[in-house]
């Protein structure tokens, strides 16, 4: 393993739809979870035949597919993990990312030939923690999310020229370090570190004192709002070359929840940013409003630097509500086309004859397009589709290819 000046652009997916949009819109690399051992057990997350198809799909294109186990172990937990990495040996990701030492050490018996990264839960602070991990034989650290890109170039001044660092550039943010939450636990029995986590911090909060039963006072970090736990979420865009010269050799996206739509607005944004900035820095600089203006069109919270130019202050949270900003609604992605061009998606929101939509492409190019007409699986005429995923074939006036993704402006 060499490191290269081209930082990878690892995009998360939680099916197989999501999966392969991912890679059309420009992963290097691609994490997923199986069904256990995971982090986002409220993901759909992949079965074992799913993992297999991923990861031949992806390696006939060239793109590598990481396998998260980075749950916190308990005992129960051992000889399912052993089984569950004796499959994992026959499917042959290119890695796992793992937080667990007795996991790690599971997965190094049964696993030789496939690489650990040791996941952000692990809470990879400094340099020595990296060089402890490099020792036991993984080949990549995740580094904590409250580090700043100073700390980070410190990190890999300091550690074997080969051992690759990888960083979140986007995406939501936790409230508690690294990801080491309780709250959930707590509150409604479900285990962030056992990935179940309800996601309390972005519930509002009230204060009741102890001799006034029922009468709630309400929590202010100040006038605005007492979402007093509401993370922005990360986003930088702006700051690639910085990414780049602190060493970093990964760029993460958050997001094992999210919608195909979502992970190709992100990719594709992300994608031409670096590669625009690899070419030339005047040309990363010139499209930087249309790379602003893309990434503003999924589902977000706000945007922040995170820590990576310092501590967070009271402008990294969001106190008057824990709603996402949603500009686009996603329609559906081509999945077939016919002799004449109409096409085939599965329905995700209801849309009509008539309307103009936008095709997303994944070049870059997005398409205004009117809906002409629209059948469904039995061949009749509609005028809507109201059904989600519903198999629906269209007419429309500009024709879409196989992957292209179909959205709408929302009102």
């Amino acid at each position: 393993m060499s490191r290269s000046n081209k930082p990878e652009l690892l995009i998360p997916a939680n099916n197989i739809e999501v999966f392969k949009t991912a890679i059309t819109y420009g992963a290097d690399a691609v994490y997923i979870g199986g069904e256990v051992f995971s982090l986002r057990a409220k993901a759909k997350n992949f079965t074992n035949e799913e993992m297999k198809e991923a990861v031949e799909y992806a390696h006939q294109r060239g793109v590598k597919v990481y396998v998260t186990a980075n749950i916190l172990a308990h005992n129960e937990d051992i000889e399912e993990a052993r089984k569950y990495f004796e499959e994992m040996n026959e499917i042959k990701p290119d890695a796992f990312i793992i937080s667990d030492p007795g996991i790690f050490t599971i997965a190094k018996e049964v696993c030789p030939d496939i690489e650990i990264h040791i996941s952000t839960q692990a809470n990879n602070t400094n340099y020595m923690t990296y060089k402890f991990w490099w020792d036991q034989g993984a080949t990549r650290v995740v580094s904590a999310r409250e580090l700043s890109l100073k700390e980070i170039k410190d990190i890999r001044n300091n550690i074997p020229e080969d051992m690759e660092i990888e960083s979140f550039i986007h995406g939501a943010m936790c409230i508690s370090y690294s990801g080491r939450c309780l709250l959930s636990n707590y509150f409604t029995g479900r285990d962030a570190n056992q990935g179940a986590c309800t996601h309390p911090c972005r519930w509002k909060y009230s204060v009741m004192e102890e001799q006034r039963p029922g009468e709630y006072l309400p929590v202010y970090e100040n006038e605005r709002g007492t979402y007093i736990f509401n993370s922005k979420d990360l986003c930088m865009i702006e700051y690639i070359p910085e990414m780049i010269d602190a060493g970093i050799d990964s760029f993460k996206i958050e997001g094992r929840m999210k919608t195909a739509l979502y992970v190709a607005t992100v990719a594709r944004t992300y994608r031409k940013a670096i590669d625009d900035y690899l070419e030339s820095p005047e040309l990363y600089k010139k499209n930087m409003d249309w790379y602003k203006d893309e990434i503003g069109k999924c589902t977000y919270r706000q945007f922040s630097t995170g820590f990576y130019f310092g501590k967070p202050t009271h402008e990294n949270q969001i106190y008057d509500s824990n709603t996402y900003i949603n500009e686009y609604i996603y329609l559906g992605t081509i999945l077939d086309k016919d002799s004449d061009g109409q096409v085939l998606i599965q329905q995700k929101n209801k849309f009509c004859v008539g309307d103009e939509i936008e095709i997303m492409k994944p070049d870059g190019r997005d398409i205004i397009t009117k809906v002409i007409g629209m059948k469904n699986e039995r061949g009749e005429a509609v005028e809507s589709c109201p059904h989600s995923k519903e198999m629906i074939w269209l007419d429309l006036s500009v024709k879409p290819e196989i992957c292209d993704i179909l959205r709408v402006r929302s009102l």
